[in-house]
């Protein structure tokens, strides 16, 4: 059926679905080129994003999330699969689609010599947004660059220029807002202003996807996470969950007295002496207790001065899935997209 709704309005039209974005065996070959052969940057990943999560989408250099998106976005062609970005489907109605997704890529896109807010302008205007229903000003002013509205682009620094990326990803205030790699190459400070950004976003009903390098960025601001690599999903739960399938802990303990060997009463565990004085004792929760632990160490005769655990992070488990055998006949990371 041809897409016959302006993308202003497109996406009011549809029902407000349970899942943001819903992908099933979804499939990208790019074809051979030259002496280059074909590859398979998709293998058939199928997602749900729950509407208004801040879902992560991780994975390592070449994983095939930059696809993705770019699929989602209509700037790539599928090979295969569906695709529903607030239950429209991208091929019935490709441009309703667009109409309920806002990308702010990688790249600051920025035309230099237009100020913010004819940046915004021409952006409301291409979305087909009437001049009545424009939100310039409002955007700007979340954005915190009310005081730069009729700054050029190019004098606004690095932060700056980011974020009028995000506003200019909401002109035709989309319901579903993919961010790739928003504070790559960013300082701490800006990171967190933008952090609290999203997060703002968020609470206002917007489904935020998130792709970032930064696993802290993830564990701290997103409610579900899925794990991409080699074209794949390895892993997709909820954040807590994910974490508490490592099932592994540290516990630091500084003794008494200096050691030059790991006592034979804590060869049950695997314990490590990184220090004279400092015992590093690894452990899963599921079969060992702190209390079997600090018995074995008094069974040794020695005494405690300060004791800490280490819980494991997403890094851990990032790294874990993500240096898992490569599938047979893949292409080396360099040749995903």
């Amino acid at each position: 059926m041809p897409d016959a709704l302006t993308p202003a309005t497109a996406v009011k039209a549809f029902t407000v679905p349970d899942a943001a974005v819903e992908v099933r065996d979804l499939r990208k070959t790019y074809k051979a080129s030259g002496k280059a052969p074909a590859k398979e940057a998709l293998k058939g990943i199928s997602l749900a994003i729950p509407r208004g999560s801040l879902y992560g989408l991780l994975g390592p250099n070449g994983a095939g999330k930059s696809t993705f998106i770019n699929i989602l976005a209509g700037l790539v062609n599928k090979t295969s699969g569906t695709a529903r970005i607030w239950g429209i489907d991208i091929d019935q109605a490709p441009r309703s689609a667009r109409a309920a997704i806002g990308v702010v890529p990688q790249e600051l896109n920025l035309d230099p010599f237009f100020t913010p807010r004819e940046l915004l302008d021409l952006q409301a205007g291409l979305y087909g947004v009437p001049k009545a229903e424009r939100q310039t000003e409002r955007l700007l002013e979340a954005v915190g660059l009310k005081d730069k509205a009729n700054a050029y682009a190019r004098t606004l620094s690095g932060g700056m220029r980011r974020r009028l990326m995000v506003a200019k990803a909401m002109v035709h205030a989309p319901p579903v807002l993919v961010l790739d790699e928003p504070t790559a190459g960013v300082d701490v400070e800006l990171r967190q202003m933008l952090w609290a950004h999203v997060r703002d976003l968020n609470k206002a009903g917007t489904t935020v996807v998130l792709t970032t390098h930064y696993l802290e960025e993830a564990q701290e601001l997103c409610d579900t996470i899925a794990i991409v690599n080699h074209g794949q999903v390895v892993a997709c739960d909820a954040t807590e969950n994910l974490l508490r399938t490592l099932d592994s802990k540290e516990l630091v303990v500084t003794l008494d007295r200096d050691l030059d060997a790991v006592p034979a009463a804590l060869s049950p565990f695997k314990a490590t002496l990184p220090a004279p004085r400092k015992l590093v004792v690894s452990y899963q929760p599921s079969r060992a207790k702190v209390g079997e632990i600090l018995a074995a160490i008094a069974a040794a005769g020695l005494g405690v001065q300060d004791i800490s655990t280490v819980e494991s992070d997403l890094e851990d488990l990032f790294l874990q899935l993500t240096r898992a055998p490569r599938p047979a006949g893949a292409a080396p990371d360099d040749e995903y997209r």
